[in-house]
C-alpha cells in the first residue's frame, strides 16, 4: 500500500514510545483485502499485530474505489475472504482491549467526565480508555479519581471516590 516504512521501522516507533511513556494504549487502523494481499500476508500482518498488541483495532475492509490506482489492480481479494479476515482482526482486537481493561481492575484513575448515557456518566482516562459510573449528580466537564471496579466490551466501570 505504499508506506515509506518498513515493518522493523514501525516495530522500533512503537517500542520507544512505549519506553518513553508510562500507560501509553496505541490504536491501530488496518485495511484487509488489498488488491493482491495474499493468505501469507495476511497470516504476517497478523503475527504483527499480535506481537505489538495495540489496545484497539479499527478494521476496515478494502473497497474498491472508481479512478483511484487499487481499484483497477489485479488479484481483488473476494469478498468472503475480506470478511473472515475482518472478522480475525476485530477478534485479536477485542482480547486485546480485554487483557489492557483487566489490567486496570480496582486501580484508581483519573477520569474526565464527558458526557451522559441513560444512567451513567461516561469520561477518559489519560491515555483515552474509556470509563463509566453510575453518579446521580452532574459530574461532565470535571476530572475524578476513579476506582475500577469492572469492565464491559466498551470500556471501564468505576466508583467515584
Amino acid at each position: 500500500m505504499n508506506r515509506k516504512y518498513s515493518v522493523q521501522e514501525f516495530r522500533e516507533a512503537v517500542n520507544l514510545i512505549r519506553d518513553n511513556f508510562k500507560d501509553v494504549i496505541l490504536t491501530a487502523d488496518v485495511i484487509v483485502g488489498f488488491p493482491g494481499e495474499t493468505e501469507k500476508e495476511f497470516l504476517n500482518t497478523f503475527k504483527f499485530l499480535k506481537e505489538i498488541n495495540f489496545y484497539k483495532i479499527h478494521v476496515f475492509k478494502y473497497s474498491q474505489r472508481k479512478g483511484t490506482k487499487a481499484a483497477v489492480m489485479d488479484n481483488q481479494v473476494e469478498p468472503n475472504i475480506k470478511e473472515e479476515r475482518s472478522k480475525t482482526i476485530i477478534e485479536l482486537s477485542n482480547k486485546s482491549q480485554e487483557f489492557y481493561h483487566s489490567i486496570y481492575q480496582n486501580k484508581i484513575l483519573e477520569v474526565l467526565f464527558e458526557e451522559k448515557e441513560r444512567d451513567f456518566q461516561k469520561g477518559h482516562t489519560k491515555n483515552y480508555i474509556m470509563v463509566k459510573v453510575k453518579e446521580k449528580q452532574s459530574i461532565i466537564n470535571e476530572n475524578k479519581s476513579v476506582k475500577i471496579i469492572g469492565m464491559d466490551a466498551k470500556g471501564l466501570i468505576g466508583e467515584v471516590l
